[in-house]
């Protein structure tokens, strides 16, 4: 007997995920918690004198840092990418 919190593999009494009449889920990410988090990652590139992060970390931060900067207005996105890559640039020289 399946659990009740768990669906009917092939049940039918299930909606379908990929109707076409079906709401389109969005998702919308709070621009102050963004901000905050690029601030913190951005003071602690400041910070250091040396890459303060591994480099699996420091290639998670490359590729998403700017990424993240699209949930901003553009010119702070674009204010920040670029503060945030002098600071990587710097910090690779160091």
């Amino acid at each position: 007997m399946a659990s009740v919190r768990q669906g009917d593999l092939f049940g039918t009494d299930q909606s379908d995920l990929f109707d076409e009449d079906a709401p389109a889920q969005s998702y919308s990410a709070d621009p102050d918690e963004v901000r905050a988090e690029l601030r913190r990652i951005l003071a602690e590139a400041r910070a250091a004198s040396t890459l303060p992060w591994e480099p699996k970390r420091a290639a998670l931060y490359q590729t998403v840092f700017p990424q993240m900067t699209n949930w901003l207005p553009d010119e702070e996105g674009a204010q920040l990418r670029f503060e945030f890559e002098a600071e990587m640039a710097r910090l690779k020289v160091a």
